[in-house]
């Protein structure tokens, strides 16, 4: 049975170090003959609620979307909650009836299930645009759909 335990000991002083960074020497002496790398850092970029959602079929889906210089899309809805964050370029977007934004590298943006996604653009016609979208979806219908302009 003690070996049970000093089984559990190891694997929780492993998971210590590899997800907390604990040390059991010393932080001067684990300094000086440690080649382990620094920990990792983490931050929340965005924090956004969600509608109710059924959650019988939830499912995320990531997706990295470019647009050339000078490239847009057509007014388009999303049957999903969309959360987006801008790799390179600037982005130009508009949900309908919400005030237009522009987001940079590093900057997020949330689109409600089926709202009017009316402007999707690069706001540069000499660089290209891309940004990763995430979708939060609970159903199994298309991710987009054209929206006929008004």
């Amino acid at each position: 049975m003690s070996s049970v335990y000093s089984t559990i000991r190891s694997a929780l002083a492993v998971a210590c170090v590899a997800t907390l960074g604990c040390q059991s020497t010393p932080p001067q002496v684990a300094a000086a003959t440690s080649t382990t790398p620094p920990p990792a850092s983490s931050r929340i970029i965005r924090s956004q609620s969600l509608p109710e959602m059924n959650g019988k079929r939830l499912e995320v889906k990531l997706i990295e979307v470019s647009y050339p210089p000078g490239g847009a899309s057509r007014a388009h809805s999303h049957p999903c909650a969309v959360f987006g964050y801008v790799l390179e370029g600037t982005l130009r977007s508009q949900v309908r009836g919400d005030t237009a934004g522009t987001y940079r590298p590093g900057e997020t943006f949330y689109e409600p299930p089926n709202g009017v996604h009316a402007v999707s653009a690069n706001a540069s016609t000499k660089d290209p645009l891309r940004f990763l979208v995430t979708f939060v979806c609970d159903s199994t219908a298309p991710l987009s759909t054209p929206v006929p302009e008004r």
